[in-house]
């Protein structure tokens, strides 16, 4: 039995991370075979590090310093493709809004091994006025419809910044967020059709309730009070929820206003 080991980190900029340590500290204490990276901030080549034996892949935003996902792998894929195919783009008008175009936005990353496809996402912030609610409901219709088309050929574990809480299980204060930006119905029912289409949220097989958070506000204490919301996700087609092995949440590791999440998979 093989375990691989997937994590996936919105580093909330790559560089930064770096300066502070944290992204070496976390490389030599997990040792990912597999680590998907979100809101890198950067293109391949301006954050100065090599970490041996990986080889990387990076999808970054058209716009300098924002946006970006990237995947450093130790288990060489059979193939990665950057962003929607073009008639998906074309198929659900996803041709951008007032603040740009989500195409060039290094949103998605896809990668081929031989036993699954694992995407990394780093989908659309609706911002505090909603103003990117629109775009965003049809980015989830497509990015839906994308691992649908993956999954004719294998199974698909997809991992990112969903940028939505799920349930009121997955916020600290579900009441006072009602309607907000990452807790609206419009974003949790983008949510929901993935998981009513058979995706399997991974973290909900080991545990249940609250108290499980992956992102903190920098305002009022809130990571160490634990003030927080589960926006972080590893999800698996349903003919590898007996292939998970573990999924974790890890709110110790240092060096983002996001920690990191993993699943080991038996492959």
């Amino acid at each position: 039995m093989k375990i691989m080991k997937i994590y996936s980190w919105n580093v909330n900029g790559i560089r930064a991370t770096i300066r502070k340590g944290a992204l070496q500290d976390f490389m030599l204490k997990h040792q990912p075979d597999i680590f998907c990276l979100q809101e890198t901030k950067a293109k391949q080549g301006q954050a100065e590090i090599d970490f041996e034996g990986y080889e990387e892949y990076w999808n970054s935003a058209v716009k300098p310093g924002y946006s970006g996902t990237a995947i450093f792998t130790k288990v060489k894929p059979l193939k990665v493709e950057n962003g929607f195919p073009k008639d998906f783009i074309d198929k659900f008008k996803l041709h951008g809004d007032v603040y740009g175009n989500p195409n060039d936005e290094g949103r998605v990353i896809t990668a081929e091994f031989d036993k699954f496809f694992l995407v990394g996402v780093y989908t659309i912030n609706i911002k505090d006025d909603l103003s990117r609610l629109k775009i965003r409901e049809v980015w989830d219709k497509a990015f839906l419809a994308w691992c649908q088309e993956l999954e004719k050929r294998k199974p698909v574990v997809f991992c990112g910044d969903l940028n939505v809480a799920h349930t009121e299980d997955d916020l600290a204060r579900p009441k006072e967020n009602v309607g907000k930006r990452g807790f609206t119905d419009e974003e949790r029912a983008g949510f929901q059709a993935l998981i009513d289409h058979g995706f399997v949220d991974t973290f909900r097989i080991f545990k249940r309730g609250n108290g499980f958070y992956t992102w903190w506000t920098h305002w009022a204490n809130a990571r160490a009070r634990n003030v927080g919301w589960r926006i972080d996700y590893f999800l698996v087609s349903k003919t590898l929820k007996s292939k998970v092995k573990a999924a974790e949440i890890h709110p110790s590791v240092m060096g983002s206003d996001h920690c990191p999440v993993s699943v080991d998979l038996d492959v």
